[in-house]
């Protein structure tokens, strides 16, 4: 017989966890939720920018009518309440910008095709959409 108060036999039953082992565990714990909430966090931010775009286009054509407009053919894909607006810009041949200007889109359709002239303080080379925004 095994006399009271004597060790028991090593890694028999598992060890015992030191001070700093739960210390670690905790903070792999805490990590975890804290991924974990981010995670939904990013997921949720994307999920808000994804759905929430209510307004697109693309420039079905350009024309530099003079050295101080150029004409752009947009379409406008939007949902049929949606009101905003978009975002061009011209810039002449050297890079430089020549025109910006935002154009309204509050057509009660789901599909806009839209002739805008822009105007440019030089003569502009191009037309670039920035970009489409809802209200």
């Amino acid at each position: 017989m095994a006399a009271v108060g004597s060790k028991v036999p090593e890694g028999r039953y598992g060890r015992s966890r030191t001070a700093d082992e739960a210390a670690d565990r905790k903070l792999k714990l805490v990590g975890a939720v804290l991924g974990v909430l981010f995670l939904g966090v990013v997921g949720w931010f994307g999920y808000d920018y994804i759905n929430g775009t209510k307004i697109s286009a693309e420039i079905i054509k350009f024309d530099v009518v003079s050295d101080d407009s150029v004409e752009v053919h947009l379409e406008v894909r939007k949902d049929a309440d949606a009101k905003g607006y978009c975002t061009l810009r011209s810039q002449a041949e050297d890079g430089a910008e020549v025109g910006r200007a935002d154009f309204r889109f509050d057509q009660r359709q789901d599909r806009v095709d839209k002739r805008v002239t822009l105007r440019t303080k030089a003569r502009g080379t191009s037309a670039e959409l920035l970009g489409c925004h809802s209200d």
